[in-house]
């Protein structure tokens, strides 16, 4: 408690300094807009621009239509290396500003704040330009409505570029020239965007489950995602290079329930070549976004919770079928780095670090030959030998560190052994990381989202159960009760979306919730506390209520009680982040079989019916949808421990590989749920395992459980 009381107070003392010279300093700022009142890190960024900034609300929509204005929303996050870029070049320029503040109502939004606003204007832009990415930049109408818009602009014309202020000219020009045009422009966008969002189920007539979701669509999902995979380098397509978790976790799966060893090799490859890359921050642990090349050499240096999150729920699995310890070693390096650099003194974890520091990205993770050899010393030709650490450097003159090989094939090369060649190495990180240490640190995005800590969490909980580590469930229990204090409105029950600084804001979107349902469940399995069951059913109810569509199949991305935007999107694609309609087609499923819900089960059957085809044909895009086709056709164990052994049973059994399961373990059958339902409690912890609508007589040991859920079909 004293040492948790010591960080807290240095960390307190550090925001202090931090909040005193930004108060000192601000006098000396020559421009400051309104948005000096965020508490969005990005939108700070940008408050002492000589743009005239908004942030969106009422106050700069009311101008718009005062003035008859165009609006100019420009969509970025405190970790994107490109907005940055535009930043220096553009923005804080004031010829530059100027043509935007004569011209224009300027907004600026964070996208990880306002993911709705972001999606909304992503679609636009990719509906106009067939491109997207950040930052943002997207023209409106002085009714809020978009007509154009494009990414990153130079400052002046070049590689078939327009530059930013002849775009902004040429935009004024046409407002003012043209403007029945793109009044009508703007409202043909909204109606396709409208009819994008317009999903039935295919399903007309009575098909049963088995005719609707079958192994040749499992085995063609296979196909192609084989088609895209690169089975020398890892991953999936070309550059630049994402980790693409759903996928890697729909092929460990797949080989659990067919045994095919391509589907083994190509998951493990490609996590194996992610682990030893320039993607891993082999120092101080953690994953960065994603790769620039095809090698997972040179990544876009900011790290992110979601990607550790899915990363370390995907590893977990790969150990639980390999049982290779180097998925542990990354493991409690990916999680000491969250809770060194990223976990709030309240619990929460932050959403992110930057990618650059001092103007540059990637300078703190970088190294030059001469200082790494003078750190190193004597050891320096074995490290750099394993680093890939050369005089003209791996990349821009520089050496970002990975591993050429194991650490196995590594100690052989060198004549040490294994733990001898561990050991070398582990004292040189130590050594680096002090030095590492004293350079100007990337800035943290201090806000801290719902979803995305959901998303940790399940990590956390997967991660305890797969290792057997304890600690790392009482830290997703600690980080379980801070979210539910602290994003659910007192008031009016809302959940909210970001927290910083003792306020929560923004009503949540469907991620948080969905992702928060989904954490519940998988926390409840180690730890047997009801209450994160009932949460979760509760939260289904809210979800219903307030995310549904008209059809009640699929849910909008927004609440019902949110007014602030033109069309309320319905999200299925699974992208950086999981889909929150995917995810919540899981918690359907597992909440319709704990609670013997069959609305619920038929909901999700329903929304997967629909969207098989695509998911058939384009499974990279579709990874979460993917996983769950497969457990429709493999069908759900429905797993009961019920005893005075219960639960330490249970989290033996939990540390087995069993993809597709629900699970409860209780110590009597007074507790009222579906699946104790007429089970006598005997002197012995009993075992109840049913599987497609058949189950097992009760089983009493361990052993024989463990024979009935490894048996894959």
């Amino acid at each position: 408690m004293r040492q948790k009381y010591s960080l807290y107070l240095f960390r307190q003392n550090i925001n202090n300094i931090f909040s005193i010279l930004s108060f000192a300093t601000m006098g000396t700022k020559k421009y400051t807009n309104k948005l000096i009142n965020a508490s969005s890190p990005y939108l700070l960024q940008h408050a002492h621009n000589p743009v005239d900034w908004y942030a969106w609300g009422e106050e700069a929509l009311q101008r718009a239509m005062q003035e008859d204005k165009p609006m100019l929303v420009s969509i970025g996050y405190a970790a994107c290396h490109w907005c940055h870029v535009m930043e220096r070049e553009s923005f804080e320029d004031d010829q530059t500003a100027a043509l935007m503040n004569q011209y224009f109502i300027c907004i600026k939004i964070d996208r990880e704040e306002r993911p709705d606003l972001d999606h909304f204007f992503m679609d636009a832009l990719q509906a106009t330009s067939g491109n997207g990415g950040w930052p943002l930049n997207m023209f409106l109408t002085s009714g809020g409505r978009p007509f154009y818009g494009g990414t990153y602009f130079p400052p002046q014309s070049m590689h078939n570029r327009i530059s930013w202020k002849e775009l902004l000219v040429q935009i004024h020009g046409a407002y003012q020239n043209r403007r029945a045009d793109i009044e009508e422009q703007a409202n043909n966008l909204i109606e396709h965007l409208q009819k994008a969002n317009q999903l039935k189920s295919n399903n007309q007539f009575q098909v049963s489950q088995e005719e609707m979701f079958t192994l040749l669509q499992t085995q063609k999902i296979f196909n192609n995602i084989m088609v895209a995979a690169d089975q020398v380098e890892g991953g999936f397509g070309n550059a630049p290079k994402f980790p693409q978790t759903y996928t890697i976790q729909y092929l460990l799966r797949y080989h659990h329930f067919t045994s095919n060893r391509e589907a083994l090799d190509q998951a493990v490859l490609s996590l194996k070549k992610m682990m030893r890359g320039g993607i891993y921050d082999q120092l101080g642990g953690g994953f960065c976004r994603y790769s620039t090349d095809a090698y997972w050499l040179a990544p876009h240096f900011e790290k992110m919770t979601y990607d550790n999150a899915l990363l370390l729920l995907v590893m977990a699995e790969a150990f639980q079928i390999t049982g290779d310890e180097e998925y542990k070693r990354v493991a409690e390096e990916t999680i000491g780095f969250m809770q060194r650099e990223l976990q709030a003194v309240n619990g929460g974890f932050y959403a992110a670090l930057d990618a650059d520091s001092e103007g540059e990205e990637g300078k703190f993770y970088t190294w030059g030959k001469k200082e790494f050899e003078q750190i190193l010393g004597a050891d320096a030709a074995a490290i750099a030998a394993l680093y890939d650490v050369t005089e003209h450097g791996n990349w821009e003159e520089m050496n970002i560190l990975h591993m050429q090989k194991s650490i196995q094939e590594w100690a052989e090369d060198i004549r040490l052994t294994e733990e001898e060649a561990t050991d070398l190495l582990a004292e040189a990180k130590a050594k680096l990381m002090v030095c590492r240490s004293k350079r100007v640190r990337p800035a943290t995005d201090d806000k801290i989202i719902l979803g995305w800590n959901a998303l940790f969490n399940q990590a956390l909980s997967k991660a305890g159960q797969a290792f057997g580590e304890e600690a790392w469930i009482t830290l997703a229990t600690q980080n379980m009760a801070f979210l539910l204090s602290s994003f659910e409105n007192n008031t009016n029950g809302q959940l909210m979306h970001t927290h910083k600084a003792g306020i929560s804001k923004y009503p949540a979107f469907l991620d948080d919730v969905a992702y928060l349902i989904q954490a519940l469940l998988f926390l409840y399995e180690p730890t047997g506390v009801l209450d994160y069951l009932e949460k979760a059913r509760a939260l289904m109810h809210y979800a219903i209520e307030h995310f549904s569509d008209e059809d009640q199949l699929f849910f909008y991305f927004t609440p019902s009680f949110q007014t602030d935007i033109l069309v309320r999107k319905k999200d299925l694609y699974d992208g950086a982040i999981p889909s929150g309609n995917s995810i919540m087609a899981w918690n359907l499923h597992r909440l319709g079989l704990l609670f013997d819900q069959q609305e619920w089960r038929k909901r999700a059957e329903m929304m997967l019916e629909t969207v098989k085809d695509a998911v058939v044909k384009y499974p990279t895009s579709y990874g979460i949808w993917s996983n769950l086709l497969l457990e429709h056709t493999q069908g759900t164990h429905e797993i009961l421990l019920l005893g005075p052994e219960a639960l330490p049973m249970g989290k033996k059994l939990l540390t087995l590989y069993v993809p597709n399961k629900v699970f409860m373990a209780a110590s009597d059958t007074k507790m009222g749920y579906p699946l104790m339902e007429g089970r006598l409690l005997g002197p012995d912890t009993q075992i109840f395992i049913c599987r497609n609508y058949a189950c097992s007589l009760p089983l009493k040991s361990l052993e024989e459980a463990m024979d009935v859920v490894l048996t894959k079909r």
